[in-house]
Formats: structure tokens, C-alpha cells, sequence
């Protein structure tokens, strides 16, 4: 424990690690990661350089950590809401409360999705990997939950795996609009009404798809 703080090792390494994790998120707000340096990171969080590796590898690991941290909880509320009261929901519900929780969840981690959708398309390689697999996994997780919806007996695997991957790509560009709408009420308003149609459209047409045999 540390005399002056009173904080264990553990707690005093944690919070230094929470630090860099919320000052590259700040960094990052107008410029991608790969122009961010390990100094400017450093420098923010008020360590000296070399302490940043007793946190991360490099700034390409700190990358991960933050695209980890963004999808986790995000999954995981997706995944509640989806089997909330043990009952299987409708299409309806599950597009009404996914874009609820979206909404919800982009507000208290707003940082987090601008980091995700300008990484997406400009970060470090193994960054954009990731971002990249944790929306597969949305996209399996979803599947597996459609498979066990009325009326979807009669699709393929492959054909669930096509719906659950319309599905998620229009909610990651709902969440990017989100926060591209900077906060103000109307335009997100406008942004989840468009999303909730988009959602229904694409379901409604679901529901009297066949599967080739």
C-alpha cells in the first residue's frame, strides 16, 4: 500500500491504466490513433513514457483495449434485452428495444463509438481487425437468436447469418449517426425513427423469405 494515498499497488496500477485508456479516448476525438504517440499519451496522463508499458505493449495494444471496452458491455445489453423475461420476443420487440438500448448505450460511452467508427476505417491494421470481429460476433450472437423465432424454421444457416449481418451493419451506422448528431435531441430522435423503419423493412421482408433448397 502507498503511504501517501493510502491505495494498494494493484488499485494505484488499475487507476494509472483507466487514466490512459480515457486520455487516448480524449486524444483521439479529431485524429485517428495511428497519428497518436505514446508521449502525447504519457504527457496527458501525467506519467513518464516508459511507465506506459507497464500498462500496454503499445499504442496498437491500448487500441484493442479501447475496442474491447466498446463492445463487451455492448453485447452483453444486446444479448439481456433479446431474452430480458425468459420468453422468446418478436421481430418488433427485438428491433424496438435493440434501438432503444443502442441509443441509451451510445450516450454513456459516446467516446468510445466515435473511437470505433473512425478506427473502423482508419486505424492500425490489427485495430480495424478486431473492430471487425467483435461485429462478426454481434453477428453470430444475433443469428443464433433469430434461429429460435417463429417462422424461421424453414431458413438455412447461411441465411440467418445474412439477415443478422443486415441487421448489425444498420445498427453500427446507427450508432455512428448517433454520434455524429452531437447530442442534440431532435436530430437523434430522427436517427432512431429512421433506424426502427429501416429494421422493420428489412424483417417484414424477412418473415416470407424461403430458403433455397
Amino acid at each position: 500500500m502507498t503511504a501517501s494515498t493510502g491505495e494498494t499497488r494493484g488499485e494505484k496500477k488499475e487507476r494509472t491504466r483507466r487514466s490512459i485508456l480515457d486520455s487516448a479516448l480524449v486524444l483521439c476525438e479529431d485524429s485517428s490513433l495511428v497519428a497518436l504517440s505514446l508521449r502525447q499519451v504519457a504527457k496527458e496522463v501525467g506519467i513518464v513514457p516508459t511507465a506506459f508499458y507497464r500498462h500496454f505493449d503499445s499504442i496498437e495494444d491500448l487500441g484493442l483495449a479501447l475496442v474491447d471496452e466498446s463492445f463487451v458491455s455492448l453485447r452483453a445489453m444486446l444479448r439481456a434485452i433479446r431474452r430480458s423475461d425468459g420468453t422468446v420476443p418478436t421481430f418488433t420487440e427485438i428491433v424496438d428495444r435493440s434501438v432503444v438500448t443502442l441509443e441509451e448505450h451510445v450516450h454513456r460511452h459516446r467516446g468510445h463509438f466515435r473511437f470505433i467508427a473512425r478506427e473502423r476505417a482508419a486505424g492500425p491494421p490489427a485495430v480495424k481487425a478486431r473492430i471487425h470481429h467483435e461485429i462478426q460476433l454481434c453477428e453470430r450472437e444475433l443469428a443464433t437468436d433469430i434461429a429460435r423465432l417463429p417462422g424461421t424454421d424453414h431458413w438455412s444457416a447461411e441465411d440467418l447469418h445474412v439477415l443478422s449481418g443486415l441487421i448489425v451493419t444498420a445498427m453500427v451506422a446507427t450508432a455512428e449517426a448517433i454520434v455524429d448528431a452531437g447530442g442534440r435531441p431532435e436530430a437523434e430522435k430522427r436517427v432512431s425513427d429512421v433506424a426502427r423503419t429501416q429494421l422493420r423493412m428489412v424483417l417484414i421482408g424477412a418473415l416470407s423469405w424461403k430458403s433455397e433448397p
